[in-house]
Parts: structure tokens; C-alpha cells; sequence
């Protein structure tokens, strides 16, 4: 197993977060079975390499269907990697970040359980009074960025201006990671291949949605660094160009 890389921890965009978009997914690409019942299948050590990556980010992001779906807490885990953020001179707390369009996330999901840092949900116009109310009952701001869609670039200023975040790791799922894709605001991309296959076509990818029709559209990366623990691969890419 390579070393984690971690020479990147700054974006050249002083504006902006560094981003870093971290999966683990089957060998033929799938996050989650068709039903989504099976969604967390990586080793011991994949769920170590998280936590590894969580002690290196201001904070963590993911969408509303992980959150809801997921018994997760973004959280920095045990105190050994709280330990290395300290060290690092990082807070040893990460902001966590939840994202849903429509504002309709779960007040009862598992990451709304633990106070030890502050939550922030980022929605749209689209998100209903309601649900605005009891978001903001749950979570510590609640922040509207777009009208039908989340404006990210404005999102992550505004993340970097008013939470000082400099380096945001993303876990997913599929539709948030293609919309940091298409935004062209992903800078590395850590993908665990692990020895499985789950197949079905509507089974969720790491970067869904509609995608690109044409090769010349399609995202290029660069390939940082390759290990193997056991039958698992962890690869790292960093990303040099955008649809």
C-alpha cells in the first residue's frame, strides 16, 4: 500500500477549496447495488484510508441520500486521527456539509445524533419554507445557493469566506460528485477498487447523472499513485481537465 498522498493540500485558487472526491467502488464501477441496500462493501483498511483522508480536510461533504441512507456521521473518527489533525494544525473537529437540492433530508439521520462540530446544509430555491424551518433545527446554517440547481463555485466561496474550509473532502454520492465534476471544482479523485461485482443498470456509479456524450468532453486525470493492500487497489488521480 502507497503512502497517502497528501502534496496537494492546497488549490491554486486561493478563492476556492482544494477538492478531493474520495469512493470506494466494485470492480465494474458500481457505489451501491441497483437497490441500494448494499452500500458500504470496502475493507477494514478502505475504511481506514476514509479516515486518513477525513484528518487531512477542513471538512466533509456528502449528499442528502448518503446521509439519509447511511448510519455516518462525517465525523473525524477515533482519537488517533483527531490526534493527526492537531497535529497537521487543524481543528480537531471537521465542519461537516450536507447537500440536498430540494431541502428534504431525514431531521432523524444518524449525522443530526452527534454535536461535535457544526453541520451546514446546502439547498436551493426549491427547498419549501417547511423544510428550510426544520433544517435549521437540526443544523447549524443552512445556506441557499441557487435557484433550481446548487451553484457550487458560490457555494464553495462562500465556504471558504465564511468557514475558512481551504480543503473539502467529498464522499459521494454519484449525482454530487458529477455536479463537482461538471463544475470543474474536483482537483483529486482517491477511488478504492475493491474485488466485487454487483452489475444492474440502474445500479449508482461515482459520477452520475446525465454524462457526456462525446469523448472530448469527457474528464481527464492523471494518475498521482497506485497501491494494493490484500485484493484491494487504491489509486490517485488528480484531475487536468473538465467537460
Amino acid at each position: 500500500m502507497t503512502t497517502l498522498n497528501t502534496r496537494n493540500l492546497k488549490t491554486k485558487l486561493p478563492h476556492l477549496p482544494f477538492v478531493l472526491v474520495n469512493m470506494a467502488m466494485t470492480a465494474d464501477g458500481k457505489i451501491a447495488t441497483a437497490n441500494r441496500a448494499v452500500s458500504s462493501f470496502g475493507s477494514a483498511r478502505d475504511h481506514d484510508h476514509l479516515l486518513e483522508l477525513r484528518a487531512t480536510a477542513d471538512a466533509v461533504m456528502a449528499g442528502a441520500r448518503t446521509v439519509d441512507l447511511n448510519p455516518i456521521n462525517l465525523g473525524p473518527g477515533s482519537a488517533k486521527f483527531r490526534r493527526r489533525r492537531l497535529q497537521r494544525g487543524l481543528a480537531e473537529y471537521n465542519l461537516r456539509i450536507v447537500v440536498s437540492g430540494s431541502g428534504t433530508i431525514n431531521p432523524q439521520a444518524e449525522i443530526f445524533k452527534h454535536h461535535f462540530s457544526p453541520i451546514i446544509v446546502l439547498t436551493t430555491r426549491r427547498a419549501s419554507q417547511a423544510h428550510l424551518r426544520r433544517l435549521r433545527t437540526v443544523a447549524d446554517a443552512v445556506k441557499v445557493c441557487g435557484r433550481r440547481e446548487i451553484d457550487f463555485p458560490a457555494a464553495l466561496r462562500w465556504l471558504r469566506k465564511e468557514w475558512r474550509v481551504k480543503r473539502l473532502l467529498c464522499e459521494g454520492g454519484g449525482e454530487l460528485n458529477a455536479a463537482l465534476l461538471r463544475a470543474g471544482l474536483v482537483n483529486e479523485l482517491h477511488l478504492t477498487v475493491c474485488p466485487k461485482i454487483f452489475g444492474g443498470r440502474n445500479a449508482p456509479t461515482i459520477a452520475d447523472g446525465l454524462g457526456v456524450s462525446r469523448l472530448a468532453h469527457a474528464t481527464a486525470l492523471e494518475l498521482i499513485s497506485a497501491g494494493r493492500a490484500e485484493d484491494e487497489m487504491f489509486l490517485v488521480y488528480r484531475v487536468i481537465s473538465v467537460p
